[in-house]
């Protein structure tokens, strides 16, 4: 936007309506997940602990649904976590970064961050396998409700449901995103709608309000209430997209949407549904769908599914943003990534992502076989990121908003011990299933880990007994090589010493070119970097220019773009007129000191199968020059 002084009428003219346009984009997309829990989360919180639904069940679960969505999305989520905005930009991997920014400098309390941070963006993925496998399958179920005839294709509607959703995902949501915001306003507006109509009936269901009933269930059913707190947590569930899509709406829209639509039509729908419970107790299979009348029972199915569809695209797009992130960062390898819409930026697509979650999915839904089943694995992935994002908030609270020490103590050692209560209570479906996504975390975990080292011990063996470049571009002085015509980029992490591949060209074919670049692509830990400060260029000796590049960890680099910005910097280079100089190494897993084991070979496979620099950083095919060497890990 532009920082430009606008009249104050024409600023109050033209607030409200991009405002409300905000607001519209985020429903379609932060909302999805968390709006779509009403269709199974009461179900399943008297089926955890086969509670019947009497008065007293019913109104200490409904206390216990409202008071977690009070604490943990609208006083932790909204009011505080989306404070911590890294250049406007959220996620657990953003707020990783602006941890580590403020972090003390001490190796161990660093590592600590990076971990924490690791963890969570591992578990995300956990949680990314089952969002859509246990929406859509329940938003299906809806027709077995209509009539049992539909019985046994609810798993194949599913699955062909799930792999079209995922077929499309190579030509972007762009074209689809328009119209997510009317349908999730029409979901939560029936939603509210159904809720209202069930309250008229039974309007004392409102007591549930008070604290009272949740602190009563309690001690009342002991082990049984505990086991509940598992299956109350899916209220909550989808949580972390109000914090991870924040830059693409801003705080204040995420915090209208919420306070003023979402939040209200959920108590309502969750408050129906128990008003109907506590009437017509033997409708516990599916309450959901049989608050609606009969004749609109399958539009309402449709609507579900259509909502659905849109919870599982905010995932899925969300895992894509969340690997782009990790690429930047240095905690995985490069992977393919298709670009599906010029004009809109993070638009992207990632194919072995894709088809990795809905493998993983598909395997789910023919595991499970129906929504309850995937309730008892569902949720212990969520809370283990959000255990993540607080512990995250502690450094933010302290180095970036200057917070002492008691007071971030506090508020922070509050959510804490909510999201450590909530993920105990979740422990308990690890042999239910939760070990799944667990399973899926920990994978992810050790490559980011694997990885993460492994680039660190490979860089420092790739540069070990490296020439220095200030000695080296003496030499070339002294006793100058044939210069040929032309441009060469050399592409380096360290610009202070000679490239490998540099010192192999002139090894091999004893030529230089005429002019020489020794670029260096960094990422900061930051989402964007301004382009004033995008690309710095210093000039050498012996014709010889260091370019050093600054991205922010949601931006992808392209080279020849980069190039192009040189030029008011008084560099001008042609493309036809130069070369790019690649080192392609092989690693060799040899008994050298580094990693260990079977994380040697893993190191080894990934690296093999990155996506290569010419890919990542768009460079043509046909300017690049590769120079092979071998190193040990």
């Amino acid at each position: 936007m532009s920082n430009a002084t606008v009249p104050a009428h024409a600023a109050e003219a033209t607030r409200k309506p991009f405002e409300i346009g905000l607001v519209l984009a985020a429903l379609g997309v932060v909302y999805g997940d968390i709006g779509t829990s009403p269709l199974y989360t009461l179900r399943e919180c008297l089926n955890a602990y086969s509670l019947k639904a009497t008065p007293d069940n019913v109104f200490g679960i409904l206390s216990l649904i409202f008071w977690a969505i009070v604490l943990v999305v609208t006083i932790k989520y909204v009011s505080f976590v989306l404070r911590a905005d890294n250049q406007g930009e959220g996620g657990i991997l953003a707020l990783l970064a602006l941890a580590l920014r403020g972090a003390d400098r001490g190796r161990n309390s660093r590592r600590m961050i990076a971990v924490a941070g690791m963890l969570g963006a591992a578990l995300f993925f956990g949680d990314g396998i089952i969002t859509p496998a246990i929406s859509v399958l329940s938003a299906v179920e809806g027709l077995e409700v209509a009539t049992p005839i539909f019985k046994p294709y609810i798993i194949p509607l599913t699955i062909a449901i799930l792999i079209g959703l995922f077929a499309v995902q190579r030509r972007g949501t762009a074209s689809v995103g328009r119209y997510f915001g009317p349908i999730m306003v029409l979901w939560f507006t029936v939603l509210a709608l159904l809720g209202i109509a069930q309250i008229v009936e039974n309007p004392g269901v409102l007591r549930a309000l008070s604290p009272g009933y949740a602190l009563a269930f309690v001690p009342e059913h002991g082990v049984g209430a505990f086991v509940t707190l598992g299956a109350v947590f899916l209220a909550v569930t989808g949580t972390e997209a109000l914090y991870a899509d924040m830059g693409h709406f801003g705080r204040r829209p995420i915090t209208v949407a919420w306070l003023y639509l979402v939040m209200p039509a959920l108590l309502l729908n969750y408050f129906g549904q128990g008003a109907l419970l506590i009437r017509h107790p033997e409708v516990l299979d599916n309450p959901f769908y049989l608050m609606a009348p009969k004749w609109a029972l399958l539009a309402m199915v449709l609507l579900a599914t259509a909502a659905t569809v849109i919870a599982s695209q905010a995932v899925i797009s969300g895992a894509y943003s969340l690997t782009q992130q990790a690429i930047q960062m240095g905690f995985m390898p490069r992977l393919r990534v298709i670009h599906t819409s010029d004009q809109t930026k993070g638009q992207i697509y990632l194919p072995w992502v894709n088809w990795f979650l809905l493998g993983c999915i598909i395997a789910l839904v023919l595991g499970f076989k129906s929504s309850s089943n995937l309730a008892a694995a569902y949720g212990i992935s969520v809370a283990g990121t959000m255990l993540a994002t607080t512990f995250l908030m502690y450094s933010v609270a302290r180095h970036e908003w200057r917070w002492k020490t008691a007071g971030a103590a506090a508020v922070v050692g509050l959510f804490c011990l909510v999201d450590f209560t909530f993920l105990s209570a979740n422990s308990l479906k690890i042999f239910e299933g939760g070990w799944f996504p667990l399973a899926v975390g920990a994978a992810v975990f050790t490559v980011m880990t694997t990885w993460k080292e492994g680039r660190d011990l490979f860089r420092g063996r790739i540069y070990s007994g490296s020439m220095e470049l200030a000695p080296f571009l003496e030499s070339i002085q002294s006793f100058p090589p044939l210069r040929v015509p032309g441009t060469a980029v050399y592409m380096t992490t360290h610009n202070d010493v000679v490239p490998p591949a540099l010192l192999h060209n002139l090894k091999h074919n004893k030529v230089l070119h005429e002019r020489v670049l020794l670029l260096t692509v960094t990422f900061a830990d930051v989402p964007r970097v301004e382009e004033s400060a995008r690309v710095e260029v210093q000039k050498l000796p012996a014709e010889f220019y260091r370019v050093t590049a600054r991205f922010g960890f949601m931006e992808m680099p392209d080279v020849p773009e980069l190039l192009n910005q040189c030029r008011p910097l008084g560099l001008t280079c042609g493309m036809m007129e130069t070369s790019f100089f690649l080192s392609r190494e092989q690693i060799v897993t040899d008994k050298v000191k580094g990693l260990k084991g079977w994380r040697k070979k893993l190191f080894a496979v990934m690296f093999k199968n990155a996506a290569n620099a010419t890919d990542f950083f768009r460079i043509p095919p046909n300017r690049v020059v590769e120079l092979g060497s071998r190193v040990e890990v």
